[in-house]
């Protein structure tokens, strides 16, 4: 199957490299507005690369008209253009891989929706690693006791000056930490534990957010932080229950793309509708922290 990618020269971009290549794919097209992605000559040299979007766009119906459009989008760029290359990716005839969060305003997800939902795909690795599918069966076996747990989330990971003076530190481009760090593990808590009733929000800044989440099966103690002062220079990233780590999200991801897009290729991967319920919870975070 044939690929295009944007944001290519991003962090993330590496993984999806990876995965479409592990899987025996190829990358035809590639845009990302900084030229410094040599990456691509460790997968697929022999892509068309573009700096422009309205070139990379051209190129793309260019493609579908002569018959050899691409079969899917993988969207890395950030946050607030996700949408949009969805977008893309439905009007050059193509299913769009996107990655979280697909959208940093609820309202956007339904314009995506009313369009073709089969064609988009999220990638929502963190439900597939192997703690959290342990964590989510183990609730299910449970789920005739009403069981309420106790829960410690903990994810520090700490992040130099540049951060906050890139596009991830402006709010209106990465959504902020709830969207830009917090999706995924709010995507796991819903998963693992069913709906969020409560929102409690303790302290909420560009980079260290914590506050109690009440779900149908746990209250969470969730503290999120990029902040290097608080982290002490150090990764952290922990479920806790009762003083002992019960979900380490510090390992474990190294072929959770590559596992995600097997199942996306075999008609298996998540929607707008899985991925709607974090969307609409980080949501309400910012919407409470506001009151703060």
């Amino acid at each position: 199957m044939k690929f295009a990618i944007t944001g290519v020269g991003g962090y993330v971009a590496r993984k999806h490299l990876q995965a479409i290549k592990d899987l025996g794919h190829e990358v035809v097209a590639a845009l990302d507005p900084n030229d410094s992605v040599g990456i691509l000559d460790s997968y697929f040299s022999e892509c068309e690369f573009f700096t422009n979007y309205e070139r990379f766009d051209r190129h793309l119906e260019r493609l579908a008209e002569a018959g050899e459009g691409i079969d899917y989008l993988s969207i890395c760029s950030p946050n607030w253009l996700h949408d949009s290359h969805c977008r893309l990716a439905l009007r050059v005839g193509a299913k769009a891989i996107c990655e979280k969060p697909l959208v940093i305003n609820p309202a956007n997800l339904d314009l995506l929706s009313g369009g073709s939902p089969e064609q988009i795909n999220c990638i929502l690795q963190a439900r597939l690693h192997p703690d959290i599918e342990g964590l989510a069966c183990s609730v299910e076996d449970e789920i005739e006791t009403d069981k309420v747990r106790e829960i410690d989330l903990i994810y520090y990971t700490p992040r130099g000056k540049w951060y906050q003076r890139s596009w991830k530190g402006d709010e209106g481009k990465s959504g902020g930490i709830i969207y830009n760090i917090g999706i995924h593990l709010l995507d796991l808590l819903i998963y693992c534990f069913g709906e969020c009733k409560v929102i409690g929000i303790g302290t909420y800044s560009p980079t260290t957010a914590r506050g109690v989440l009440h779900f149908k099966s746990a209250n969470v103690h969730w503290s999120l932080s990029t902040d290097p002062k608080i982290c002490i220079g150090k990764t952290y990233r922990q479920i806790i229950e009762d003083g002992v780590t019960i979900a380490d999200l510090s390992t474990g991801f190294e072929d959770l793309h590559t596992e995600s897009y097997r199942r996306i290729l075999e008609g298996n991967g998540f929607t707008i509708e899985d991925a709607r319920p974090a969307i609409e919870l980080a949501w309400k975070i910012k919407e409470a922290a506001r009151k703060l």
